[in-house]
């Protein structure tokens, strides 16, 4: 371990990336701290720390940013919602988006100026119903003789902040090391752990610190390793599908003949479903403190939080839409068996063409039906085993948190290793 640390400060390419990943996200975090102009901070925090699930799971996501009411107050969750609906268009909804998607790198650059544009309007969005919704939703008042020209510069502010972290993301993409915006919401998470474990020892300790609240506490601490040993068995597993490919002769020289492998991913699509199913779930009660107090809208706000029976049917029907939706947007069975008969390639006992394409189809749904169930299960397994311990709801969140704090952190250490690979050095996983 320490040899590969040492390894990866010798790679220059290497050390200046991490480095740039590091100072972007010190910036993150002191705007966390910057609060907006005119709104009483510490009233908010004080409501804040009593408030419901599904606002403790906003200011999980934004690092403490929402409950501080500052500039990265609404986070990047417009953004994932902007290309949760630019992905969905892309697939044949909206004819010129379908035909940019096919145009490789230049196409994707048209649908990322899209997404852009899409997260400035719901950012202005998110950012009125946040200032309007905060405003109104404990019963007091954080915005002193507010109007609705105050309400429209916060969310200017809010939008502003959010199209920053985006740009902050898109830096990390291109010159730093892993994807952006999903370190950024790792950086959030990872800010909030010693929040979690102070509230866990008040709840459980600095009250009664007798032998049965340790044993609940070594309970607590058994059951997220073994959900960090489950997430990674989850994340690192593959189902090779053997090809061989046929023997050419393309002049004196002979091609092909060798054998090799298709690896498909249990779980192909990562932590992308989990970040798209909050967000969605998470639009509606945005759109309803808009009109909060009125009775569709307290039905709305009520009904849809985490840890009610709607909510959580909605949570992992989305998550294992999103599952199945991401993967076949990233793995298409056609075009890859496509691939294959071209190439001269073919999986023993199927015959190449649409018997391949439908092996590939069958194969990837029954992988993915299994990654999907694993993230649906991971992610409700906290709240269930947290309101069974009798945790705060704050805590009760931990199981969305982990699975994507744990997915990143793999994703972001094998690009590390295949950098480390590349240039003859030990990694973490190989030795």
């Amino acid at each position: 371990m320490f040899t590969t640390v040492s390894n990866i400060w010798k790679v220059q390419d290497l050390r200046r990336r991490i480095l740039f990943t590091l100072f972007v996200l010190l910036i993150y975090r002191i705007g966390a701290f910057i609060p907006v102009p005119g709104v009483d901070t510490e009233t908010l925090k004080a409501a804040g720390s009593s408030s419901e699930s599904l606002f403790g799971l906003l200011n999980t996501f934004s690092g403490g940013a929402l409950f501080n009411f500052s500039i990265f107050a609404i986070g990047i969750t417009p953004y994932i919602t902007a290309s949760i609906i630019v992905q969905l268009l892309s697939m044949d909804v909206i004819p010129k988006f379908a035909e940019w998607a096919k145009q490789g790198e230049d196409g994707k650059k048209k649908l990322a100026q899209i997404t852009r544009y899409g997260t400035v309007i719901l950012g202005l969005v998110q950012g009125l119903a946040t200032a309007i919704g905060f405003n109104r939703m404990y019963g007091i008042t954080i915005i002193e003789n507010a109007n609705f020209v105050d309400y429209l510069v916060i969310a200017i502010i809010l939008t502003a902040g959010t199209a920053f972290l985006m740009w902050l993301g898109e830096q990390i993409t291109e010159k730093g090391i892993g994807n952006g915006i999903s370190i950024i919401i790792f950086a959030a998470i990872v800010a909030g752990l010693p929040g979690h474990i102070r509230t866990i020892y008040a709840s459980e300790l600095a009250t009664d610190a007798s032998f049965m609240n340790y044993i609940k506490v070594l309970l607590i601490l058994l059951v997220v390793i073994l959900m960090i040993v489950g997430v990674i068995f989850i994340q690192q597993g593959i189902r090779k599908i053997p090809v061989q490919y046929a023997k050419r002769v393309v002049g004196r020289k002979m091609y092909g003949g060798q054998s090799t492998h298709i690896p498909m991913k249990v779980n192909g699509a990562g932590v992308i479903p989990v970040i798209f199913a909050i967000s969605l779930l998470m639009f509606p009660v945005t759109i309803a403190n808009f009109w909060s107090g009125k009775v569709w809208a307290n039905w709305v706000i009520e009904n849809l939080k985490y840890d009610q029976p709607l909510g959580m049917v909605l949570y992992v029907l989305l998550i294992v839409g999103f599952t199945f939706f991401y993967t076949f947007v990233q793995i298409n069975p056609v075009q890859m068996a496509d691939q294959m008969k071209k190439n001269g390639g073919y999986i023993p006992g199927i015959r190449p063409g649409k018997p391949t394409s439908s092996y590939l189809t069958r194969v990837l749904t029954r992988i993915t039906l299994a990654g999907a169930t694993f993230l649906a299960v991971i992610s409700l397994f906290p709240v269930l085993f947290g309101s069974l311990a009798g945790l705060p709801t704050s805590v009760q969140l931990g199981g969305t948190s982990l699975l994507i704090v744990v997915g990143v952190a793999l994703d972001t250490m094998k690009q590390i290793e295949s950098q480390l690979i590349k240039r003859h050095y030990k990694g973490f996983i190989n030795k």
